[in-house]
């Protein structure tokens, strides 16, 4: 007899155990993901274009879209007054808009993401693409992927709203929608899925990876019709071969690694300083702007997204000179500009800044300088992200240069060693960790899932039988060793849980000599769980029913075999935690009972 025969039992699930947890959702989720793609898409050709017209607006007087560069802009006083005018008119929208819109939008995607159910309103969507083409447009120095991830995700977000969606399927389609604007932007569509599963999804599931790749690769597919087709920074030169290339790129890695400790640490010490300012913070990107107004004067390629500076680094059509500049004004004008909370990607000042001091590096190892530009932009983006794999494969997207891969990763590995280990969150975390929120990115499998019941249960179980007449069963409950007991039958299948609390209820009730448990047993569906099930599943029956003790049966019989307790599921997580600190030497112990 099966444990589904038996009335007053309810067997745990019978689904069947697999690799992954995947249902026909999965296939909705993707079909709903190419329309959020395709609007990520729609969302970054708008972004880039409101970020050329602000900027030829601003610097060149020209009401069009056409890149120029900030290289050929005379500086003056309007240098100055232009960032600061722009960081005012962010200041106001913020303050009377939409706070959301400040930062630089990855540490806002991850909050609503986290805390806010995926939930993201209208105003961010509109509000967040115009409040950066005019930070950008105005000077400022940054990039546009923050921003898309934002408003990509803010589409998916509002997207998923519409229907009856879980929290995690509305993260799945924000999620997509920042994948989507990112290859928009860049038309890199692997980079940004390994984005998704490194900084956003805290999962690695079929339910999320399939729709975000699906809105990746839609998006991919409508960059050719909105932008240039191709890899946005083509680069291909011999440099140097393995293994000096790795060992260089291991070097160029520690180097970036370093950097990025001190650009995250000094970040968070100027936004301290703006916090003690004694002015509201709607005043404080106006102030950053000062900041990015002067470092124009004294380089101006250091203003704006600065596209052409990352295109002619790698190119080698810069002097070490200029070079050291652009890396010692960017990286003071964007800190500033950044921390005073105004609106602005970190991507291309990340690549921008690796890239100069991968350059400079490179100046004392074998090859042109551009390979180990190459390198340091992978590797300042992978250590400060903590995204390895998305630094690695995001500079052979952006440049098609698939045979630098493994220094790439030699160098993203290493930068994201050194920033592991000296940084207790990144420059993306640790906005949200100030504001009371923790944050883990290590990714595991759930020990919970790995172990089975039977090796976790207490096999050697006291129980009551059905028909013990309820004074002795009180005897036993008052005067016993536990303080619940399984009720079972003359089969020996349980039908019950009984307590001291059941006990003490009982006297108050009156007790009849002639009643036995089998009368006071609860009619409620008993939970049970078979020993060859994984723990989980126990810990999902108790959350479920509230029981704290899942009887084990016989799937065949419905015998009771075991029993499965609070206690017994915390033992899982410290035999997990037992192995992980425990080091031993096998090698002398296997040596010395051989001899």
């Amino acid at each position: 007899m099966r444990d589904e025969d038996i009335i007053g039992i309810r067997p745990s699930s019978g689904a069947r155990l697999a690799d992954f947890r995947a249902d026909p959702r999965l296939v909705l989720l993707a079909g709903m993901a190419m329309v959020v793609g395709t609007g990520g898409a729609l969302a970054a050709f708008v972004l880039v274009r409101l970020i050329l017209l602000v900027t030829n607006l601003v610097w060149f007087g020209a009401f069009d879209t056409v890149s120029r560069s900030m290289a050929t802009i005379t500086p003056g006083p309007w240098t100055v007054a232009a960032p600061v005018l722009g960081g005012l008119a962010i200041g106001l929208m913020a303050r009377f808009g939409s706070e959301k819109i400040r930062g630089h939008g990855i540490p806002e995607a991850i909050e609503a993401i986290l805390i806010g159910g995926s939930r993201m309103s209208a105003k961010v969507a509109l509000l967040k693409p115009i409040s950066s083409a005019i930070s950008i447009g105005t000077g400022g120095p940054f990039g546009a992927e923050g921003p898309i991830i934002m408003t990509g995700g803010a589409i998916g977000s509002l997207f998923a709203q519409f229907f009856h969606l879980t929290a995690a399927e509305r993260k799945t389609l924000l999620v997509a929608g920042a994948a989507a604007g990112m290859t928009g932007i860049f038309g890199t569509p692997v980079a940004a899925v390994l984005l998704a599963v490194e900084l956003l999804l805290f999962e690695w599931r079929p339910r999320s990876f399939v729709p975000v790749v699906t809105a990746a690769i839609v998006a991919y597919g409508w960059r050719p019709l909105l932008f240039d087709a191709g890899p946005l920074f083509p680069f291909a030169d011999a440099g140097p071969t393995a293994p000096w290339s790795l060992v260089g790129g291991a070097m160029i890695g520690i180097m970036a690694g370093l950097l990025s400790t001190l650009l995250t640490k000094l970040l968070y010490g100027l936004e301290d300083l703006f916090e003690r300012l004694p002015v509201h913070w709607m005043w404080w990107p106006a102030l950053g702007g000062v900041a990015v107004g002067l470092g124009g004067l004294a380089e101006p390629r250091a203003l704006g997204v600065g596209y052409d500076v990352i295109g002619d680094l790698l190119g080698g059509h810069l002097l070490a000179g200029a070079v050291a500049v652009i890396l010692l004004v960017k990286a003071a004008i964007w800190l500033v500009a950044l921390s005073s909370g105004t609106s602005g990607g970190v991507l291309a000042p990340l690549l921008i800044l690796g890239g100069a001091a991968g350059w400079l590096m490179g100046l004392m190892l074998p090859g042109p300088p551009g390979v180990w530009a190459l390198l340091g932009m992978a590797a300042m983006l992978g250590g400060t992200m903590r995204a390895p794999l998305t630094g690695a494969i995001f500079a052979v997207e952006l440049t098609g240069d698939m045979h630098r891969l493994p220094a790439l990763l030699a160098a993203t590995a290493a930068a994201y060693a050194v920033t592991v280990l000296l940084l207790r969150r990144s420059m993306l975390t640790e906005k949200i960790a100030r504001r009371g929120q923790h944050i883990t990115r290590e990714y595991g499998v759930d020990p919970y899932e790995l172990a089975r019941v039977r090796d976790v249960m207490v096999a050697s179980v006291e129980t009551l039988p059905h028909d013990l007449p309820i004074p002795e069963a009180v005897a036993v409950l008052e005067g016993g060793r536990h303080r619940i007991y399984p009720v079972i039958d003359a089969a020996g299948r349980p039908v019950g849980l009984v307590s001291r609390a059941d006990a003490l209820q009982w006297k108050v009730e009156g007790i009849s000599g002639d009643e036995t448990v089998a009368d006071r047993v609860s009619d409620a569906s008993l939970a049970v769980i078979h020993p060859d099930e994984v723990v989980s599943r126990a810990l999902d029956l108790m959350l479920d029913t509230g029981q704290g003790r899942i009887p084990v049966t016989d799937p065949m019989h419905g015998r009771l075999v075991g029993l499965v307790t609070r206690k017994d599921l915390l033992q899982v997580r410290a035999t997990v935690t037992r192995l992980e600190a425990e080091r031993q030497v096998y090698f002398w112990k296997d040596r010395a009972r051989r001899t």
